[in-house]
């Protein structure tokens, strides 16, 4: 298009003064002033066709570094799709340790679902081979007011169980005797894991008891105390720990019916029956 354009300017430009000339000079000059206005037009001409190359040529070479660096780019982008990032260090971890950490991954989820601020630790040696054959293994816990260890039981169908447990040195026992439990706080907890963690086996002794002795209810309270009415009194038969505030008990219902108990929410506290 700019070629076309240069082209057609310079010929209007060699109209026009071969018009000029022809109408203001007579003579024998008029065959010079011609032949200087054809050397001027193919000077013109010559400069602007070396010129639109020249820039023809930037063009191309532009397009050429444009594509090359788009191409460039496109495969960075491609490798990045293919390969992802990666962290030395995971890389060039062992199998069993990489393993290991999945299972680390998998007891955190299963205990913050019960407890959302616990930290843990192992504490038996060589965990790797417990997550690669199964077996049972020793955990230390932090952050929590009422466990400081459990036993974690790896099953051949990658399935993972907590067993909590308190471990109270016997110069600290009188002291802890004698210690109030603190309430646990109105935090979102996991209902399904602190009831198969805590409630369920305390629960499960509790019914069986009663159930052979002829009750057939029996009321949890607020403070996780299980009782059961004899006459006009409430006789404390055992305690949940870490029992979940009132805000949770109508979801805690549900997960005591989906394990063949009859609940309902009253007054004084979680009416169980079977």
């Amino acid at each position: 298009m700019k070629r076309k354009n240069l082209f057609g300017g310079g010929i209007s430009f060699l109209i026009v003064a071969v018009l000029v000339v022809m109408a203001f000079i007579r003579g024998p000059e008029q065959i010079w002033f011609l032949a200087g206005v054809f050397v001027i037009w193919g000077i013109y001409m010559i400069a602007a066709a070396l010129l639109s190359n020249k820039n023809r040529i930037k063009a191309k070479s532009n397009q050429r570094r444009l594509k090359k660096q788009y191409t460039r780019e496109n495969r960075r982008a491609a490798e990045f799709r293919t390969n992802g990032f990666h962290v030395p260090e995971v890389d060039d971890a062992p199998v069993g340790t990489v393993l290991l950490r999945h299972v680390n991954h998998r007891i955190s989820a299963y205990l913050k679902s019960a407890y959302p601020d616990i930290t843990w630790e192992w504490v038996s040696e060589d965990p790797e081979q417990l997550a690669a054959k199964g077996g049972t293994g020793r955990i230390r816990l932090f952050g929590i007011p009422d466990f400081n260890f459990a036993e974690v039981v790896f099953d051949q169908r990658a399935g993972i169980n907590c067993d909590m447990m308190r471990v109270i040195p016997l110069t600290e026992l009188d002291k802890a005797a004698g210690e109030p439990v603190k309430a646990r706080p109105d935090q979102p907890v996991d209902l399904e894991v602190w009831y198969s963690i805590q409630g369920k086996e305390v629960l499960e002794t509790c019914v069986a008891d009663l159930n052979s002795r002829g009750h057939a209810s029996l009321i949890i309270k607020e403070s996780g105390e299980i009782c059961v009415r004899q006459a006009d009194n409430e006789i404390v038969q055992s305690k949940l720990k870490n029992l979940p505030g009132k805000g949770f008990w109508n979801s805690l219902v549900k997960v005591l019916e989906k394990d063949g108990l009859s609940a309902s929410v009253e007054d004084s506290g979680i009416k169980v029956s079977w």
